[in-house]
């Protein structure tokens, strides 16, 4: 027996007023909206009748807390793995529209194929796919729902289909409370579905 299905799950709307880019910043919590979103996430994967055997969340507050309704529906208390967290960025902190039109700032755009703001993309798709991987070896059966963030997730998909990783940020297939999902064959990923649950909109704070 192996696991049989890896949900990618992002998480629900952050409550950000001042519009901040956030990354990694503590004290970033959901939204009320974003509550529900999470919940609607849950309950989509819980609709889908299949059993979830490991649950794992992205130390980031609001995974955590996206991770929440998961645990009242399967009973799982969730692994915290710093793998699937948010990539680090030079303009955590800072309102975007504000830093772009400052000439220091134009540097770390040099390069957007790395991307030179932050984190390397290969770097990101190296660390989901050995979360990925060892998670779906530890899990005898059942299903896997990982909590993660909108770049991880997006990156992931890219990997797993053979994609360059270079891409621009807005043009991410991955919704708030979104659910990528994954089966393994052999050595071998393939992504098998793909839900917006929550219908929700674009997070100003994504990195």
């Amino acid at each position: 027996m192996a696991a049989e299905r890896l949900h990618l799950v992002r998480h629900g709307e952050v409550y950000n007023p001042d519009r901040i880019l956030y990354g990694r910043l503590p004290g970033y919590r959901l939204s009320t909206a974003g509550v529900g979103m999470a919940r609607a996430a849950a309950e989509h994967v819980h609709g889908l009748g299949r059993p979830v055997a490991q649950l794992t969340a992205s130390p980031l507050e609001r995974t955590q807390q996206s991770a929440e309704p998961f645990t009242e529906l399967f009973g799982l208390v969730p692994e915290l793995d710093v793998r699937i967290i948010e990539p680090s960025n030079v303009f955590e902190g800072r309102q975007m529209r504000r830093a772009l039109r400052d000439p220091r700032n134009w540097r770390h755009l040099r390069r957007p194929s790395v991307p030179s703001w932050g984190e390397p993309y290969s770097q990101i798709a190296t660390r989901m796919r050995s979360a990925m991987d060892e998670a779906w070896d530890a899990t005898a059966s059942g299903d896997i729902v990982f909590v993660s963030h909108q770049a991880p997730i997006w990156i992931a998909h890219l990997s797993v289909a053979g994609l360059p990783l270079p891409h621009d940020p807005r043009t991410r297939r991955c919704a708030l409370s979104s659910v990528t999902s994954f089966e393994r064959v052999g050595d071998v990923w393939r992504e098998v579905a793909y839900a917006e649950p929550a219908a929700a909109g674009i997070d100003l704070g994504a990195v």
